[in-house]
């Protein structure tokens, strides 16, 4: 089953990943994908400030992967717009199940090395203004379902 919401405002994007984190557990993994600017990172910022994690997030584009250790739970933030065929070589499915959360931005280019049980979320800039997303929530797996059903 997909959700489909709207959000008007980045505070609205914020609000969705305050609510998601909510309902947060260990080896959660969250697969965001969309055009760039169309919210990703906002989300992944929104997420990490409700999992009090600490340190200023960034998008890691140059670095592929940024590991936060100050919230309640690890947060590995992913951005793998860059990789190319190494994506098998640098460890990526390590991280689905180190205990943490892991968020990848740009999660359609690895699909084939993604768990089988994920949360996805497509961001879709709507043609009405600048700020308004359409965004679809797709989960796979029974905890998952659990997650989207309790907040959505």
């Amino acid at each position: 089953m997909n959700y489909k919401i709207t959000s008007y405002s980045e505070k609205d994007t914020i609000e969705l990943a305050q609510n998601i984190e909510s309902e947060k557990f260990s080896n959660m993994v969250i697969c965001l994908m969309g055009d760039l600017g169309s919210g990703k990172t906002v989300f992944t910022k929104g997420f990490a400030a409700a999992l009090e994690v600490d340190e200023e997030v960034t998008s890691p584009t140059f670095n592929i992967i940024k590991e936060y250790e100050s919230g309640e739970l690890p947060l590995y933030h992913m951005d793998v717009y860059r990789l190319d065929n190494s994506k098998n070589n640098i460890g990526i499915e390590e991280y689905f199940t180190k205990g943490g959360i892991t968020v990848i931005e740009w999660a359609d280019m690895i699909e084939d090395i993604l768990p089988e049980e994920r949360l996805e979320i497509k961001f879709r800039m709507s043609g009405e203004d600048e700020d308004t997303r359409i965004i679809t929530i797709t989960p796979y797996g029974r905890k998952y379902e659990d997650l989207c059903e309790a907040v959505l």
